[in-house]
């Protein structure tokens, strides 16, 4: 699937608002041998994830976009392979790498960024990704966001490419 407007973007994040994941490092499902959830937290809601990351990257690097919108739209790949985990990052890539460009589809190719050698932009995912399991701030509404995924969507346009 590749997505071609911000439209359906926007559809796909507002459809991870409630979809939630267990806390990092615990496997899904996790139990003790009670039968209780395992511990390590209260399961995290992908849609609310991705705002405060997003937003804690917007306050440390103001000015790239794309590492913003990587954080934002994280997300989308839990819905586009809800059985395949490893799988998620590269169809989560797959599906904005032409509304949203290579560099984006590229960083969430590296997901979880947790794992592998990471460059200044993974590190600031992975410190921003941990940081917002526990921040407690407002970190706004998705259509805050709508306007940055249309400037990279214009700007990264194969109508608007100038070969």
């Amino acid at each position: 699937m590749e997505l071609r407007s911000v439209e359906e973007l926007m559809d796909l994040l507002y459809a991870c608002r409630g979809v939630t994941e267990p806390p990092a490092g615990t496997p899904a499902g996790a139990r003790t041998p009670g039968g209780a959830p395992a511990p390590g937290g209260a399961p995290v809601d992908l849609h609310d994830h991705a705002l405060r990351t997003a937003a804690l990257l917007r306050r440390s690097r103001p000015a790239d976009k794309e590492l913003q919108v990587t954080a934002l739209v994280r997300p989308i790949g839990r819905l586009l392979r809800p059985g395949d985990p490893a799988g998620r990052a590269e169809r989560a890539a797959e599906a904005v790498r032409g509304l949203l460009g290579e560099r984006v589809a590229g960083l969430l190719r590296r997901h979880p960024w947790s794992a592998g050698p990471a460059d200044d932009d993974v590190l600031s995912l992975r410190h921003a990704d941990e940081e917002s399991r526990t921040a407690g701030f407002d970190a706004g509404v998705l259509e805050d966001w709508r306007t940055v995924l249309e400037l990279l969507a214009a700007r990264n346009s194969r109508l608007g490419a100038v070969d």
